[in-house]
């Protein structure tokens, strides 16, 4: 076993290493190439740095000063689409191949090229203020001139810097001193592991002993740092003091450490800095933002590469048809240039606009205060989710337990009976044995007694065995010195490294019991009736991961009594506890409610027992070989038979609404898999607490595995189960994805639900990486920590919860949301909204397109194949300008149904996850519809033109805004009355500037009932039968939508 936790850092820096892509760990190449070295570390001094460290910045932008301008124009131009459009424009500077007046060309790209830079540059800007609030957060540093203000960005390796309570830790530190009494510090490590556990820090013993934190300036001494690397859960150094008599060598180890993103819980703390910037732990488990395209932009760019093939083998047949004469390589470049309409450049302007009035529509959803869009680039995104990746602490839950359940085997008491536990309390300590049996009827005494004893013992010893400290603060009234003198309950917090353990002694403070003081030997509790019951603390058994349990051995310094309590999970428990019934059954009825469940357990010792144990226990601490086993062998000699004294069930409570929004993300197509860096049992909890396991579902628990052979064993019996959510831990998956990683994520992606726990933040972005190289499908990342930020940057869309984990999360991802019920409507309704809108958009911009591109074909093929344009000048840009645009673009504002029934049926998101709203076959009929309009528009003009050309250009080009005006009126499902206006004003801009345009259309003929007639029957011809069609499916073959709003 520990072999294997020695070998795991290196494994799990390897694959890293190895398997890296854009986007992983953005240091791992200088991890790998060697860069990184390690260091010794004057305190106090960093003018005596032996090599170069990295400055200590925060930079989350994508650009600089000089690379800003080239790097959006080369984003830009890397792609097929705007690259046509700009040799497109260029060519126009080639006499041979001009068509018309430069601005046609030049005014649309350079419209969308000013666009996407102020974008840009907006966010950009936004960025680089992030950046800078958090370089710019003021810190203390010890120096030669007193304490002198520094900023984050300013600190060097060997700096001394003071951090305060509640305080970010700025850099990797060595912590060397405390404030606290007890010598140690809590540290709140959220940020960088998710672990919601606080963690307890030591300081070099050396340093804390100085009288004064200035001492640390006048002792010569160094500590000597391994090299910068990836692994959080360790750390090798030591801490030498030259000038000592003799010299002083300390060992350090991940205890003595404070890493950048955790957050002071306790006391103020000195540090002497040794990483910066880029090698910080943090960062190292950072992955680096990766430029995101949405799919939907994927697709479009697909359907203009099959438009621009359409436009070459349209310009061939043009010009095979003139039998390639003359200088026919000419002509194919001036067809090119004449059809180019086919792909359409207000395309690109349409979407992103459309996108930046989507993303605006989010913003100001009451529904879903303080949302915020930080990426506008892919609203449409979110109508296409399959997989949902979250974190659990303080996303589904609160963060915040809260007692609800004490079971006694023949009784238990849940919130509504807490009155009758505080009876027994108080009964207890005010009222002696004696009187109490008189009391009593002589049938009920001992009954009652024997319950009123059981209850005292079980929350006098749920009163004990903990790891908690009660600190006192002054309150503006009274002072920190005199709280703690009269145990003032107004100034008492308890510290802990578990919120499960505050809970507990917070609920025995509620029924009368109460913790009001400890150090490392000693604590006191105060009884209802106001007496102080003092405990020697002889030895603490800590929790561990592998243990599962924790235990304590008090004295009673009233009695004399010495008692080992202890409490643990289930699973180890029922094996040291005395043979009991129903143990086993309560546990799994509890577990069944989402509660964490601990078992409480007692035995007395004699002074004997003791001072046997402590000899056996002493003498294997001081053994060198196999000190961990020896240790635990003579503690196991203690834990047998012991009395069963209760079971305690605490629930962390789940945000509001979280079980019917993962109810309706279930219901919508959605599989949803938990990542966490918490425990298993803490994780299984939740899932079933939160109901993102159905009560109907088998849970599939994956053993630990730690070699091949123990892997496929473990998947193969995995494959026998059906329909079962997956709980495996983080270890068991490094294993399974180095050996079998297809087998894995097959049968995973099989599963209605997966449970992930102890995961590093840079395996969450490993398992995001996955499920889209394995699926094909769009994955959604939620989280509200430091260490969830890799993962949101790697999912297609990274959403973050604002939360007490602070605000990393939610600068970093794509969106921002304030809770996450908000998760079902930003999904539901405008994920689904902004796709569909924006699928419809893009057709009727390309049908708008197509169609004057088919006129342009026919009016060539029937005067010869001329390569002479149909339209030119501003009738060109006109029309897909200030003609069309307004109507086209109203379409922004359509929905199929109202936001109350896309939350109340959320089986209508499931239709867009098959991506029908935008596929060839809807691509395919609008081709056909454009081709079939310009053609009847085109014909119709030239039959029914009498004398003039310029007659074919009035009627056409009036008939052509007019179909255009009414297919948009086809389109829309729910009428809004800015599309009104839009259509109106569309029609009312081009009445206006026919008085403008006599250059190319005749005025007088305009006016007369001869022209009237004529674009009225070729509107009619191009638009009626589309509106039949559309009459005749809605009756006979309804979309699914169009049942529910009917």
């Amino acid at each position: 076993m520990t072999d294997n936790i020695q070998l795991q850092p290196v494994r799990h820096k390897k694959r890293h290493d190895n398997k890296r892509r854009d986007g992983c760990c953005p240091w791992s190449r200088c991890c790998s190439g060697g860069d990184f070295r390690p260091r010794t570390v004057w305190l106090g001094h960093p003018e005596k740095r032996e090599q170069r460290y990295p400055r200590n910045v925060i930079n989350n932008q994508k650009y600089n000063f000089f690379t800003f301008l080239p790097g959006v124009l080369f984003n830009q131009f890397k792609y097929f689409f705007n690259l046509y459009f700009l040799l497109l424009a260029c060519s126009q500077f080639v006499n041979e191949l001009r068509l018309g007046a430069l601005y046609t060309y030049w005014v649309p790209l350079g419209f969308v090229l000013v666009i996407t830079i102020v974008r840009e540059a907006v966010e950009e800007m936004r960025c680089f203020l992030r950046d800078k609030e958090v370089n710019s957060q003021i810190y203390s540093k010890l120096s030669t001139r007193g304490t002198v203000k520094v900023k984050s960005s300013g600190i060097q390796v060997g700096d001394l810097i003071i951090v305060e309570k509640n305080q970010r830790v700025p850099a990797d530190m060595i912590f060397l001193r405390t404030s606290e009494r007890n010598g140690s510090c809590f540290l709140r490590t959220d940020q960088l592991d998710g672990e919601t556990d606080w963690k307890l820090r030591l300081p070099v013993a050396c340093t804390q002993r100085l009288p004064t934190a200035a001492d640390l300036l006048q002792i010569r001494s160094f500590v000597y740092a391994e090299e910068p690397n990836i692994d959080i859960h360790n750390f090798i150094g030591t801490f030498t003091r030259e000038d000592g008599d003799p010299p002083v060598n300390e060992s350090l180890s991940i205890e003595n450490t404070l890493w950048a993103s955790t957050v002071i819980a306790s006391g103020t703390v000195v540090g002497v800095v040794i990483y910066t910037g880029k090698e910080l732990r943090s960062v190292m488990n950072t992955s680096n933002p990766r430029h995101k395209i949405g799919l939907f932009d994927l697709e479009v760019n697909c359907l203009t590469k099959i438009l621009f093939g359409a436009l070459v083998v349209v310009s061939l047949v043009m010009v095979a048809l003139q039998h390639f004469a003359g200088r026919w390589y000419l002509q194919i470049f001036r067809f090119l240039l004449l059809f180019s309409n086919i792909v359409p450049i207000s395309l690109r302007v349409n979407l992103d606009m459309g996108k930046m009035v989507f993303s605006w529509m989010i913003k100001k959803d009451s529904k879903i205060p303080g949302t915020v869009v930080r990426a506008s680039t892919f609203p449409e995104q979110l109508g296409r989710i399959s997989y949902l990746l979250t974190d659990k602490t303080g996303t589904l839950t609160q963060n915040e337990m809260v007692f609800r359940r004490l079971h006694l085997g023949t009784v238990a008491y849940g919130m509504d009976s807490m009155d009758e536990v505080q009876s027994h309390v108080f009964s207890a300590y005010t009222q002696p044995p004696q009187d109490l049996q008189a009391s009593r009827a002589p049938g009920t005494t001992k009954v009652r007694k024997t319950i009123s004893s059981r209850v005292h013992e079980a929350v006098k010893a749920i009163a004990l065995v903990h790891n908690v400290t009660p600190v006192y603060e002054s309150n503006g009234v009274t002072d920190q010195a005199e709280a703690e003198m009269h145990y003032e309950d107004t100034c008492r917090v308890y510290q802990a490294s578990s919120p499960d353990e505050v809970s507990l002694v917070q609920w025995t403070e509620s029924v009368g019991l109460t913790l009001v003081g400890r150090d490392q030997s000693s604590m006191q509790l105060r009884t209802p009736s106001g007496q102080i019951l003092n405990f020697t603390i002889l030895q603490i058994f800590p929790f561990t991961y592998e243990s599962k349990r924790m235990g304590i051995i008090v004295r009673d310094e009233s009695t004399g009594e010495i008692t080992f309590y202890m409490k643990g999970a289930d699973v180890v428990m029922a094996g040291i506890v005395q043979y009991n019934d129903w143990l086993e059954e309560e546990c799994g009825n509890m577990a069944r409610e989402g509660l964490r469940v601990l078992v409480v357990a007692k035995k007395s010792l004699t002074e004997e027992q003791y001072q046997d144990f402590e000899a056996r226990y002493v003498q294997a601490k001081l053994s060198v070989h196999d000190r961990s086993l020896k240790v635990a062998t003579v503690i196991e000699s203690l834990e047998m038979e012991m009395e069963l004294l209760c079971l305690t069930g605490v629930e962390d409570q789940l945000q509001a609404d979280v079980r019917p929004t993962l109810e309706i993300l279930r219901n919508a197509g959605i599989k949803v898999w938990m990542l966490t860096g918490d425990k298993l049992e803490t994780a299984t909890c939740t899932a079933k607490n939160a109901h993102l396991v159905t009560r109907n579902q088998d849970i599939h628990v994956f053993r630990p595995v730690t070699t091949r052979s123990e892997a496929h064993l473990e998947l193969n019996a995995f494959r026998r189960k059906h329909d079962c959510a997956l709980v495996i831990s983080g270890d068991s998956l490094e294993v399974c994805l180095k050996y079998y990683e297809y087998e894995f994520m097959e049968l995973a992606c099989q599963c209605p639900a997966v449970v992930c726990c102890r995961c590093a933040p840079t395996q969450k972005a490993q398992i995001v990486r996955l499920l889209q190289e394995r699926t094909g499908k769009l994955t959604c990342a939620v989280g509200d920590g430091g260490n969830d930020v890799s993962m949101i940057q790697e999912a297609d869309c990274g959403v973050g919860v604002e939360g007490k984990e602070g605000k990393q999360a939610s600068l970093a991802a794509d969106f921002s949301i304030t809770q996450f019920k908000h998760l079902g409507r930003l999904l539901m309704v405008h994920g689904r909204n902004s796709y569909k809108r924006s699928a419809a958009l893009s057709q009727f911009v390309i049908h708008r397109s197509l169609c004057i591109s088919t006129m342009q074909a026919v009016f060539s093929s029937v005067f010869y194949f001329a390569s002479v344009p149909l339209y030119q000048g501003f009738l060109i840009i006109g029309y897909s300008t200030i003609y069309t645009m307004f109507p086209v673009f109203s379409l922004v504002l359509d929905k199929d149904v109202k936001s109350e029934v896309a939350m109340l049926y959320p089986e209508l998101y499931k239709d867009l996850l098959k991506g029908r709203p935008l596929s060839f076959k809807t691509f395919l009929i609008w081709v056909l519809i454009s081709i079939y309009q310009g053609s009847i528009i085109m014909y119709g003009a030239l039959l029914l033109f009498e004398s003039e050309f310029v007659h074919i250009v009035a009627i056409s080009f009036t008939s052509l805004i007019l179909t255009e005006l009414l297919m948009v009126a086809l389109t829309v499902q729910t009428w809004h009355w800015l599309m009104i206006v839009a259509e109106l004003l569309s029609l009312a801009c081009y009445i206006a500037s026919l008085v403008f345009l006599h250059e190319f259309i005749d005025v007088y003929f305009i006016a007369t009932l001869s022209f009237v007639w004529k674009v009225t029957a070729i509107t009619l011809v191009s638009c009626l039968p589309l509106y039949i069609l559309k009459y005749l499916r809605r009756r006979f073959s309804p979309p699914s939508y169009s049942k529910l709003t009917s």
